[in-house]
């Protein structure tokens, strides 16, 4: 089915030759490759890159091999919105996780709070020097002028909310559309207040809320599994769905092969919402780190994901699961191996 035949398909999809309302969504950290994102293009959709956590320079790399490819594409940026943390509740963690890192030789506990923007402003100076389709903002609204540069340098720009009022706030900004992220998404979530508890809300009465709050085009996103979920969130009123999660057990997919086990493990039988690894809410597979630390760790990003990020990293090499981050969302059961293309092709069929 074709974008033009979808009821309520947004024109920001057609235009760009997008024939499936389910797009692939970004993952920081390595999931999201630029072959997935050419991948997801040539199945008819179209995938975002992670600019988060890598350098601006790698960013341009990426985007530089996708365009060759000549297909659309987005790209996702962490807009700054930090979480301060103390200097006692910092060093209190780093002494208690220690003992974790103990086992990979790492010293942790002598490491100072480290506060950045994820070079921000390097990345924009790539996303309006070499403008793409698509750009979407996460963690943070940017600043009405930034909105305005990426629109007139020929770019349509979007906003992750999780609640109506981050949605009011977006479209005073001036983006061109939201992504309508529900609780039940792996990986962080996208609220703009991560000190506060998430509202647990389904997807499509969340898009419902939102669309009877402003006009802008949504994409819903956040525990979509099954094409039931795809059908729901459209009717709710989104114009395209997103999907994350689902793809990382996918042929093109960068995700580690212990967390691709994981997601296939009995062993692990639920996701939970935990600030454990990053200082902010993020979903992932429950798992004894999680156990062990989410009542003791403190609210600060990116402090608190800098300070663990050496043992994830070494965990993860050592295909320890038991200490990395395993992000997933409700809907990870959904996720198999097989072709990106077939998994979001396999999303539309009751469309």
């Amino acid at each position: 089915m074709h974008a033009e035949e979808i009821p309520g398909m947004s024109r920001l999809l057609s235009d760009l030759g997008v024939e499936l309302p389910v797009l692939a969504a970004p993952m920081a950290g390595g999931g999201t490759t630029p072959e997935l994102v050419v991948a997801a293009a040539r199945a008819g959709s179209m995938g975002f890159l992670a600019a988060g956590y890598k350098p601006a320079q790698l960013l341009a790399e990426q985007m530089r091999t996708v365009r060759a490819e000549g297909v659309p594409f987005g790209v996702n940026v962490f807009a700054p919105n930090p979480v301060p943390v103390s200097a006692d509740a910092y060093s209190r963690y780093a002494r208690t996780v220690q003992a974790e890192a103990d086992r990979y030789g790492l010293g942790l506990s002598d490491s100072a709070p480290r506060e950045d923007d994820d070079e921000w402003a390097a990345k924009i100076d790539v996303l309006v020097g070499s403008p793409v389709p698509w750009v979407s903002f996460t963690f943070g609204i940017p600043d009405p002028a930034v909105v305005a540069a990426l629109r007139r340098a020929g770019t349509t720009v979007l906003q992750s909310v999780t609640t109506a009022e981050e949605a009011r706030q977006a479209a005073q900004a001036g983006v061109d559309g939201l992504v309508v992220q529900g609780p039940a998404a792996g990986g962080h979530s996208a609220t703009l207040t991560p000190d506060r508890p998430l509202a647990s809300v389904s997807l499509p009465d969340l898009v419902a809320h939102i669309r009877s709050t402003v006009t802008l085009p949504l994409v819903a996103a956040g525990g979509i599994g099954t094409p039931a979920d795809v059908a729901a969130a459209l009717h709710a009123g989104a114009e395209a769905t997103m999907v994350g999660t689902l793809l990382l057990r996918t042929d093109e997919s960068g995700a580690s092969a212990p967390h691709q086990r994981a997601l296939a493990d009995p062993a692990f039988d639920t996701t939970v919402l935990t600030r454990a690894f990053t200082g902010r809410p993020a979903r992932g597979l429950r798992n004894a780190f999680i156990d062990r630390y989410e009542s003791l760790a403190p609210a600060g990003y990116p402090a608190v994901h800098h300070l663990t990020a050496p043992l994830r990293k070494a965990a993860t090499a050592a295909g320890d699961q038991a200490l990395m981050h395993l992000w997933a969302g409700t809907a990870y059961r959904q996720a198999v191996q097989e072709p990106t293309a077939q998994t979001l092709r396999r999303l539309t069929v009751l469309l």
